[in-house]
């Protein structure tokens, strides 16, 4: 009797394992806040949260203290979690400590390298095609990255460590500015692309300058207080 064929090989199964349940919230939470769906002067109740992200009230709780340390929500027992609101003090804060370190770095970064220069004409494409297509978070966050990687080109890891800390905050505020301000997304283009022409050029004091005025209007705008 012939023996019977082989059924053929199966190819393993495999599974994609989800992040951690707490992980989930605090992904779900901190983009909601950074992209503005939370507003500041939202309350946010562990039973709401945990029913949006499908997770019990544990993990909530988890997210809840981590994102409290970061500082962007305020925890009330009994009641939930406020997000905090970007407030005056905490604008001028970033939009100075910005200027320090953008504008030193901008320095260091001139003359450029090939690679940082090709890396700036990507992200400018990026951003502009993200305009567009009208997608303000991601827009902001290649905003952001725009000008981290002139920072990360100054040659400076503590530097570089220090503008980092300022990441989530720089989100934030972008966010609001484009929403209160839609004219200044296509004006934030042009802004980087003559910084981006300052840099190709080797022109130290011209970029420094471009670095300031774009800088600067980030506290004017996001005070409501467009000139």
């Amino acid at each position: 009797m012939p023996a019977a064929p082989l059924a053929p090989a199966q190819p393993p199964k495999t599974s994609l394992k989800q992040p951690p349940a707490a992980e989930r919230v605090y992904t779900h939470i901190k983009e909601a806040v950074l992209g503005r769906r939370y507003e500041g002067g939202t309350l946010l109740t562990e039973g709401d949260l945990a029913e949006a992200v499908g997770v019990s009230r544990t993990p909530v709780r988890e997210a809840l203290l981590r994102l409290e340390v970061e500082g962007l929500i305020k925890l009330y027992p009994k009641k939930g979690a406020l997000v905090l609101a970007v407030s005056a003090q905490e604008i001028a804060d970033v939009v100075e400590t910005r200027l320090l370190v953008e504008e030193f770095a901008v320095r260091r970064a001139v003359p450029a390298s090939a690679q940082l220069i090709g890396r700036l004409e990507q992200l400018l494409e990026e951003q502009r095609q993200l305009a567009e297509a009208g997608d303000l978070a991601a827009v902001s966050v290649k905003d952001r990255c725009f000008h981290a990687e002139i920072v990360r080109n100054a040659g400076n890891e503590i530097l570089s460590r220090l503008y980092d800390q300022l990441r989530d905050r720089q989100l934030r505020m972008g966010v609001a500015v484009m929403e209160a301000h839609p004219g200044r997304i296509a004006a934030n283009i042009t802004e980087h692309g003559e910084l981006l022409e300052a840099i190709r050029a080797g022109d130290e004091d011209g970029a420094a300058q471009v670095v300031r005025r774009h800088i600067s209007r980030v506290k004017v705008l996001v005070r409501g207080e467009d000139r």
